[in-house]
C-alpha cells in the first residue's frame, strides 16, 4: 500500500509552498499524521496549507489547547498538537475521537503522544532537517491517501 513521496525543503517558503500544494489535493475524511522534533517545520506546513484554503488569520501550534478548529474552504479541518497530551480520559472527555470522521480533515502533530486512541493514519509525513531546511518523507497507508499522494506528484 505504500506510495511515498520525497522532497527536499530547503527554507521556510518551501515548506509553506509544499503546504499550499498538499491543500490542493486533500479531500475530507483524511488523517494526516506529522511526524518530527520540535522545531521541524510541522506548524509551518499546516500554516502554508492553511493559507491555501483561505484562511487569513493566525495559525499557531495548538500545544495547550490540543485542538485548533478551522473551517476552511468546504473543509472542518482539526490541528491537532499532542506534544503535551498526557491523560487518555481527556481524549474522550473532549469529545476528540468525534472530529475523526469522513466530513472532517485531521492534521495531527505527535501522534505517537495518542497512538492507541488515534484512528490509523490515511498519510504520515516525516519532516527531518537537512542541511538549513528539511526533507518530507510522505507515506500512503490507505486507498484515499495513496490517491491524495499521486495527485500532489502532480501538482506544482
Amino acid at each position: 500500500m505504500h506510495d511515498d513521496f520525497t522532497l527536499a525543503l530547503p527554507d521556510e517558503a518551501a515548506t509553506l509552498a509544499f503546504g499550499s500544494r498538499l491543500a490542493q489535493v486533500l479531500t475530507p475524511g483524511l488523517n494526516i499524521y506529522l511526524h518530527g522534533d520540535l522545531g521541524a517545520g510541522k506548524t509551518t506546513l499546516v500554516r502554508g496549507l492553511l493559507r491555501a484554503l483561505g484562511h487569513t488569520g493566525k495559525v499557531k501550534s495548538p500545544t495547550y489547547t490540543l485542538v485548533e478548529p478551522y473551517v476552511v474552504s468546504t473543509l472542518n479541518l482539526y490541528h491537532f498538537d499532542l506534544y503535551r497530551f498526557v491523560d487518555p480520559e481527556e481524549w474522550d472527555a473532549a469529545g476528540f475521537r468525534d472530529y475523526f470522521n469522513p466530513e472532517s480533515l485531521c492534521l495531527v502533530e505527535w501522534p505517537e503522544k495518542a497512538q492507541e486512541l488515534l484512528p490509523a493514519p490515511d498519510i504520515d509525513i516525516r519532516m527531518q532537517p537537512e542541511e538549513q531546511g528539511r526533507r518530507i518523507l510522505a507515506s500512503a497507508n490507505t486507498d484515499s491517501g495513496k490517491q491524495c499522494l499521486i495527485k500532489l506528484k502532480s501538482v506544482s
